[in-house]
This record gives C-alpha cells, structure tokens and sequence, in this order.
C-alpha cells in the first residue's frame, strides 16, 4: 500500500504541521485518546488523516481546531507548515 495515496499518518502530520516539537510528543497525544479526527476520538497515532479531516486537539492550554488542507511531505520551516491547515478556531 503506497501511504501518499492512503493518506498520512496523524502523529506524523501534527509533527510536520509543527504542533508538537517532537514527534513522539505528538505520538503520546494521540495515545491518550485526546485527539478528534472529525469528531471521532482517535487512540492510535497511525491513524491515517485525508485533506478535509478536522482534527480537534489540546494544545499549550487551549483547544486547537484545524481542517487539514495538505499533507506534509517533509517538516519544513513555519510558513511551510501553515500552508498544511486552516484554523477554524473562533
């Protein structure tokens, strides 16, 4: 199975879309059940996203909600990983 036409892993998105520093910070969020990919709780950081999924999260105190808009070829620099989501925060 090619994984670019299967999707992306979740922890390693939230890593290149730089959420988390690491991604095994990222690995362990998605471990504790606290991520939502479109409304669903997921637990396992394999979980492979789509462009579309929203994904809903806790991050540094607050609650972050973003639609993924493309995913992530490698974990580039911060304007890079902008154009990987959109935020659909208030």
């Amino acid at each position: 199975m090619n994984d670019s036409k299967a999707g992306q892993r979740l922890d390693r998105w939230l890593w290149c879309a730089r959420f988390f520093k690491t991604r095994g910070l990222a690995t362990k969020l998605c471990q504790t059940g606290r991520v939502r990919v479109n409304r669903r709780p997921v637990q396992k950081a394999h979980h492979m996203l789509q462009v579309g999924d929203v994904l809903t999260f806790p991050q540094a105190g607050a609650i972050r909600v973003v639609r993924v808009e493309a995913l992530a070829e490698r974990r580039g620099p911060a304007p890079e990983a902008l154009l990987l989501y959109e935020s659909l925060e208030g």
